[in-house]
């Protein structure tokens, strides 16, 4: 089948690139020339482990191409899905649906041939029923189907995600368009990957209420975590404990500095605006939000703690290893390193960072940090050094070396990756999350 793929982002390309590789043919459209043409050029516009080699070797294959000609784009595609960005409004919260409804204005505008028209964005509750209509009043005559189909991918395993889904959720009560998705799904069926067929509104909603029920749970062992401190009690247990439960599950129990990237900060706040519009409050996310956004600069804080407290702060040397929100990915939407290289800039403290693949993104986001090329190089003369991404290169560190770097051996280990005990006996003075 041909499928057409509108928008070559983080969700478009991934998914573009999978469905090739599944043996589809598939096009990969985006207005942006220079985008088009460095992915042309095998130059990716995102880091995610394994997709540059998945693009190569499907654009050599011949099943995959990428082009800013919508019309010709979605010529003869069978499946045309949206996967264009839906950011936060500015000044509401909302889910930002314009780039969603330009798509739909434009292909209801080019289209020739029988089509699914999938939304792979992420989109409130409703969206589907608006594309329909702007297709349907743009180009009546032509059959088509409006299907939800949200992405469920975690950044940095992507394409794994995509391959060996958990589940794939299609929204869409139409007999002619279950069959066009089951075709476009079928070399899943070998993996047996479930297949949930909903009505369109719940497919939107299932997007949501999952990335708010993850956020909640990553806010809950937080707060978990900050208990733990104050009783003496090891977060890392409590999460064992609480996550043999197979009520529970062990995922996202894992104590940190606060939740960022491009999904649970906008769609958690977007739920609670769509719950806003519906009269229906949901109190639980809303307290998510607001936990997630205050710890960020909590730990910021628990820095210039260490540092002596806010006057002993100033003029000190912080080096913060690991920028993006999460390893594996570039990505520094929302990141938590941001809110806390600001406290510590705002306390006075000169701050180096590095981070494997994010300086390019971050530094832009961060005009007081100075940028680094290693760990090490961060470390120099640091009064502090705080880990706050967990990437494998910052998991087996030389002390010997950092010692004879450092001004003063303190560790803040914001992701818990290092034993308390090794630490200090290597001569650190140590810190962690939720460790008493």
């Amino acid at each position: 089948m041909k499928i057409a793929m509108v928008g070559s982002g983080y969700v478009g390309l991934v998914s573009g690139a999978c469905f090739a590789d599944f043996g589809h043919d598939v096009v990969c459209i985006d207005k942006d020339p220079s985008k088009i043409e460095r992915l042309n050029a095998g130059i990716m516009p995102i880091y995610e482990p394994g997709l540059a080699e998945l693009v190569a070797g499907n654009v050599k294959a011949g099943r995959l191409s990428f082009t800013t000609d919508l019309a010709a784009g979605i010529d003869g595609a069978g499946a045309i899905f949206i996967a264009v960005g839906t950011p936060s409004r500015r000044g509401d919260g909302h889910a930002d649906l314009s780039f969603v409804y330009a798509v739909a204005q434009e292909v209801g505008e080019n289209l020739r041939h029988p089509a699914v028209i999938v939304t792979k964005s992420t989109v409130p509750v409703g969206t589907g029923d608006e594309v329909e209509r702007i297709i349907a009043e743009t180009h009546p005559g032509v059959q088509f189907a409006v299907a939800s189909n949200p992405e469920f991918l975690r950044e940095g395993a992507a394409i794994g995600d995509f391959k060996r889904p958990d589940r794939i959720v299609i929204g869409t009560e139409d007999a002619w368009a279950k069959g066009v998705m089951n075709e476009v799904y079928r070399p899943l069926f070998l993996n047996r990957s479930p297949i949930l067929f909903t009505a369109r509104r719940s497919s939107e909603l299932i997007k949501y209420a999952a990335n708010a029920f993850l956020a909640t749970k990553i806010t809950f062992i937080n707060e978990m975590a900050d208990l733990c401190e104050k009783v003496g009690a090891n977060v890392q247990d409590v999460a064992r404990g609480i996550g043999m439960d197979n009520r529970i599950g062990a995922k996202f129990l894992h104590a940190g500095p606060g939740y960022g990237g491009s999904c649970f900060p906008k769609d958690t706040l977007a739920l609670l605006k769509t719950a806003e519009d519906y009269d229906s409050p949901t109190r639980i996310v809303e307290a998510v939000v607001k936990v997630n956004e205050s710890r960020k600069r909590a730990m910021g804080r628990k820095v210039v703690e260490a540092l002596g407290g806010a006057v002993e702060a100033r003029g000190k040397r912080v080096a913060l290893l690991g920028l993006t929100f999460k390893p594996n990915t570039d990505d520094m939407r929302d990141a938590p390193s941001i809110a806390i290289a600001q406290t510590l800039i705002d306390a006075g403290a000169h701050v180096a960072a590095y981070d494997p693949e994010g300086m390019a993104l971050a530094a832009p986001l961060m005009p007081g940090v100075a940028m680094v090329g290693s760990a090490y190089e961060a470390a120099a003369d640091a009064d502090v050094v705080v880990i706050v991404t967990e990437w494998d290169a910052f998991r087996a560190l030389d002390f010997a070396r950092l010692t004879a770097l450092v001004k003063a051996p303190v560790l803040i280990d914001l992701r818990n990756i290092y034993d308390p005990d090794e630490v200090r006996a290597k001569g650190f003075e140590y810190a962690s999350i939720g460790r008493g």
